[in-house]
């Protein structure tokens, strides 16, 4: 049965998807994470420019630092168990119960351990900063909620985006309006840190209240500690490729902070920001491929790498529609958005942005090591990215500041999306594939 969505298509296209019932779903679950995100980005961006212009580089200096420390902990929040609950629910649906509330445990532990970790590392490193201690300890506490997010894999396994976008989005524009509040009101940095917990906290009841108006019930999750196990087992090598990621993506706001200062953050920060609002891209064409990635795995493996050629080209073509015009726009962008304060973030975002070709190979990478289940490889590769962008900070950062963070940004995200390719066997078609794409990304 066709979508009621297909008559407004091009007769052409329509010729194409008619019939196709799991294209059109694909096609459907796109859209929906498509509108998601772009009012995602349209909104986050503008409150978020109106905060970080209300609090000044060296307030939202702070602010950055604080979310950057709690992100390198926020992994053991998920433990990795996204793409192995997609996996197992897509290879066996009567396991569904049985592996959410698995996972479910799984992930609230995770998500303690998530929050003591943070607490404690702000606690070593700042001992007499009682500011910061708060701003972690209030944003670590997010962790505490994220177990419900087990209900968005669920969807997403379903290719049913439509529901975590109307639960999630309703938390996401209600807490953009507290913050608009906050900044009318003249209030400090700490309600800020309260409203990015709220949020969470509000997302997780809105999912509860999409699963189960499904008819759907939690209370027919269970634990099994054979598929605790079994799933540990297979997501370890992404919990601990998550938590290096994590390292290499906000160690270098960490760095900054402790070797030069809250307002050279603060105007990185924008920077990344600016670079990082586009990772929506990605994520959408990832979460409505990988289902016919498995699948394609295990019936064919010739379509197999049909389907994943035609993917690192989309993510290539993506990227650079994004990445060559923030380049030539760079500088008046950051001045007009953000002002003067911030105006060195433009150089750094003209550089900052090419990461992002990167960025979207290695999120398309990882939909085949998952369903290759070769989750020890992609932690080697990110686990060389991680040690490269460390020394690269330390050498850089003394010498050229923010953008020292920046180029050891760019060239880490290339060594470990493309580069490490060519360092291991198995990934060797993998690198030609990209290299490929990367020259001559062509999709139809």
């Amino acid at each position: 049965m066709n979508q009621a969505w297909t008559k407004f298509l091009p007769a052409a296209i329509r010729a194409k998807v008619e019939g196709r019932v799991y294209l059109q779903n694909v096609i459907s679950n796109t859209g929906w994470q498509f509108a998601d995100n772009i009012l995602r980005m349209g909104v986050g961006l503008a409150v978020g420019i109106w905060v970080a212009r209300y609090l000044g580089p060296d307030q939202f200096g702070l602010f950055s630092y604080a979310l950057a420390l709690v992100s390198l902990f926020a992994f053991f929040a998920s433990l990795g168990l996204e793409d192995i609950i997609i996996r197992d629910i897509v290879r066996d649906p009567a396991c569904r119960n049985e592996t959410l509330g698995s996972a479910f445990f799984l992930k609230v532990t995770g998500g303690v351990v998530s929050f003591l970790a943070a607490l404690g590392a702000i606690l070593i490193l700042r001992p007499e900063d009682e500011l910061n201690h708060w701003l972690v300890g209030i944003i670590a506490a997010g962790a505490l909620f994220q177990s419900f997010d087990i209900i968005e894999i669920w969807f997403h396994s379903q290719v049913q985006a439509k529901y975590v976008v109307f639960a999630k989005n309703a938390a996401f524009l209600t807490c953009s309006i507290l913050k608009v509040i906050l900044i009318l009101t003249g209030q400090p940095l700490i309600a800020f840190a309260w409203v990015a917990t709220l949020e969470i906290a509000a997302g997780s009841a809105g999912l509860i209240i999409a699963y189960t108006s499904q008819q759907n019930r939690i209370q027919e999750w269970y634990f099994s500690m054979k598929r605790a196990g079994n799933l540990l087992k297979d997501s370890w090598p992404l919990l601990f490729s998550g938590i290096v990621i994590m390292v290499y993506m906000r160690i270098d706001q960490v760095m900054l902070g402790e070797m030069i200062g809250s307002e050279e953050v603060g105007v990185y920060s924008v920077a990344v920001r600016l670079a990082e609002v586009w990772m929506f891209i990605p994520q959408i064409i990832f979460w409505s491929v990988f289902p016919a990635v498995v699948e394609a795995r295990v019936s064919d493996e010739t379509l197999l790498h049909e389907r994943l050629q035609k993917l690192y080209n989309l993510m290539v073509l993506a990227a650079y529609a994004v990445a060559i015009p923030m380049t030539l726009l760079s500088s008046w962008l950051v001045d007009t958005l953000f002002g003067d304060a911030y105006s060195r973030a433009g150089a750094m975002l003209a550089v900052l942005i090419w990461s992002n070709v990167f960025s979207f190979l290695e999120i398309a990478r990882s939909a085949f090591l998952s369903s290759m289940n070769w989750t020890r490889i992609h932690f080697v590769t990110v686990l060389l990215g991680c040690f490269l962008n460390i020394i690269l900070n330390v050498l850089l950062i003394p010498r050229y500041g923010g953008m020292g963070a920046v180029i050891a940004s760019l060239v880490a995200y290339w060594f470990a999306a493309h580069g490490t390719c060519f360092l291991l066997r198995p990934l060797f078609r993998t690198g030609v594939m990209m290299t490929k794409a990367m020259l001559y990304p062509k999709i139809w």
